[in-house]
């Protein structure tokens, strides 16, 4: 699973929104202003009912943009859905998830991999299902918001492949996935000081 590649010294800040249909608790936007070359960006997407997020202890203390996860904060890995953006650099989507693939298997030659489906509207996402030898299955799933963003992230979630309630979970997942959304985030430029009189 990738690890965090997150733009050193961004300003990261998740927000709860009040959005969402009745199987979500509302919704969460996490953004991140400019930083150098590295342009302001925002996502949004549904938040789970019963689940919290996080950017800012957390999220941050393991180096990702968001977590969202259910129940107390464990540190554990499983059952955590993570979000990472970070600024393009490879030549295409397809090249993040095979550079990620090709990483993967590197440590676990005896994983399985196989196609994760899911569809968002709004922009371009490939998924994949590792089933690691070590009966633990790391569903990631690569967007691309375009070009012109300068960005692209990565969801992803671990599972044990006998979780009972694994399938449930995964599809919390693809539905958190399904509903994110790009924007561009703009810092609003700093009041005039008033003068004194």
């Amino acid at each position: 699973m990738r690890q965090a590649l997150l733009l050193c010294g961004l300003w990261v800040v998740a927000v709860s929104v009040q959005a969402g249909d009745a199987a979500t608790g509302g919704g969460v936007i996490v953004y991140g202003k400019a930083d150098g070359k590295a342009p302001g960006w925002a996502i949004s997407t549904a938040l789970p009912s019963g689940w919290t997020q996080d950017c800012c202890q957390y999220a941050a203390a393991i180096g990702v943009n968001l977590v969202l996860y259910r129940g107390e904060w464990t540190g554990e890995p499983e059952r955590v859905m993570l979000l990472n953006v970070w600024p393009q650099k490879l030549a295409s989507l397809d090249a993040e998830w095979q550079d990620d693939q090709k990483s993967y298997l590197k440590r676990d030659p005896k994983a399985k991999v196989s196609t994760f489906p899911v569809h968002n509207g709004a922009m371009a996402c490939h998924g994949l299902l590792f089933q690691g030898s070590d009966h633990k299955d790391d569903a990631v799933v690569f967007c691309d918001p375009g070009k012109a963003t300068g960005v692209r992230l990565s969801w992803s979630m671990t599972l044990a492949a006998a979780d009972p309630t694994r399938q449930d979970v995964l599809t919390l997942f693809s539905q958190v996935v399904e509903q994110s959304r790009y924007m561009k985030y703009e810092s609003k430029p700093a009041a005039p000081a008033k003068a004194k009189h």
